[in-house]
């Protein structure tokens, strides 16, 4: 039986470590799965790829939420089990209650926050940024460039004109001056 020639050289590929290194990896964890550390490799892989996961250990104030309802929980299940019935301390004990809305509060808000995206760091601002930069240089080259901002108006307004002013009137004789001896009566 002969097997196709695409089978034979991916069969012969497959043998090159690093041909194709998922495959190959994939093939080591499934061999080593049948010991112990091969199961842990497993499930550090598993919780490597669970973005739930990934967000608690990034996320500190997840943790913080998710440890303070644990602390909440555990004080409010320590006051029910401390030998009273337990639904007379669900109806009269205040601090239960207080514990119990202070779990559900921390609860609440490590709820929200695994449902938010995770928080970015910006890294310097984008585009927006880039262009106020821009603009601000270009504002200060041409105030401070007499060139450029003669070659800025001349592209908005057109080139500036030699204009030569000539009159096509005579000017003003002036008049006659009078004899200085002579007086004006």
């Amino acid at each position: 039986m002969a097997c196709p020639p695409d089978y034979a050289v991916s069969t012969i590929l497959a043998g090159y470590i690093g041909h194709d290194q998922q495959a190959f990896s994939e093939a080591v964890a499934s061999m080593a799965a049948k010991h112990n550390i091969g199961k842990a490799s497993q499930a550090a892989q598993a919780a490597s790829q669970n973005q739930y996961l990934q967000r608690l250990i990034e996320d500190q104030d997840l943790r913080t939420n998710l440890v303070a309802a644990y602390d909440a929980a555990r004080s409010a299940y320590d006051r029910v089990s401390n030998g009273k019935p337990a639904g007379k301390a669900l109806l009269e004990d205040k601090k239960l209650h207080r514990e119990l809305a202070d779990a559900a509060h921390a609860l609440r808000d490590a709820s929200s926050a695994l449902k938010e995206s995770p928080k970015r760091s910006r890294r310097g601002g984008g585009l927006g940024r880039s262009l106020l930069l821009l603009g601000v240089g270009a504002v200060l080259a041409l105030a401070l460039s007499e060139g450029l901002r003669s070659k800025v108006l001349d592209l908005l307004f057109g080139s500036e004109e030699e204009f030569d002013y000539s009159s096509t009137t005579m000017p003003a004789q002036p008049a006659p001056a009078a004899p200085v001896g002579a007086s004006s009566s």
